[in-house]
């Protein structure tokens, strides 16, 4: 299962309007896969295809029947990126933020999964797009860790569960990256204390001992692996892509 190397690979990208979800799409286009992705924005998966031949389709993953309805054939590769959450305190966040938070990162990649185990063959890989956050906690990320942790506990059952048929299912978990909703962190610290752009990078990049955001590219450089044939033993694995914060 190497991408381009033989038949193309059908391939879903949930959350790819944008982010870590547009570089890892555009990774797998490059590499001779058949892509879709999904995405509540039109234009933001227009901008991602950008000519290269992917198929957009506009979906909520917290809708079960939207998700169904993307599943009208099986694909070899299915990763769950679409994620997102409210910050702050636990005291501060709202029962409605809390409930969006699981519904978005935990209760869609369960969708996802689940819809992808209906056709999926021997040789399909799941890929969850997690977080450090899945492997510890914040003091403002209470619904987002707790969110996360759940789609690390629900990679190694579905691990186990798959495991005599040949799929594979992995998480990857990236620390602070490199996109819009990275910087706007690094926004919102500068806002919060009163810090020059440059201080307020260094105070969220303060955990990564290589004291930098990851790239894109890197995220994908790690599905691509998880993907490929080298990887068929690599089942129910948390792969930290965060410079050795974890």
């Amino acid at each position: 299962m190497t991408g381009g190397a033989q038949k193309p690979r059908r391939v879903l990208v949930t959350g790819g309007g944008s982010g870590i979800g547009r570089g890892l799409a555009r990774a797998f286009a490059e590499a001779g896969d058949r892509v879709t992705i999904t995405g509540r924005r039109a234009e933001a998966l227009a901008d991602t295809d950008a000519g290269r031949g992917m198929i957009c389709l506009v979906a909520d993953v917290t809708d079960e029947a939207q998700v169904a309805a993307l599943f009208t054939e099986p694909y070899d590769v299915v990763i769950a990126n679409a994620g997102g959450g409210a910050a702050g305190k636990l005291r501060s966040i709202t029962l409605e933020q809390w409930n969006q938070t699981l519904a978005v990162n935990l209760t869609g990649t369960f969708l996802t999964f689940r819809e992808a185990l209906k056709g999926m063959e021997p040789g399909g890989r799941l890929i969850a797009i997690a977080s450090t956050a899945s492997l510890k906690g914040g003091p403002t990320i209470a619904a987002y860790a707790a969110a996360k942790h759940g789609v690390l506990g629900l990679v190694r059952s579905v691990a186990l569960e798959v495991a005599s048929k040949g799929i594979t299912c992995n998480a990857i978990c990236p620390g602070f990256v490199d996109t819009p909703l990275g910087q706007a962190a690094v926004d919102a610290v500068q806002k919060r204390f009163a810090l020059t752009h440059e201080a307020a990078l260094a105070q969220v990049v303060a955990d990564n001992p290589l004291k930098r955001m990851i790239d894109v590219d890197e995220v994908a450089s790690a599905a691509l692996f998880l993907a490929s044939s080298g990887a068929s033993m690599v089942n129910g694995h948390a792969l930290s892509v965060s410079g050795g914060e974890i």
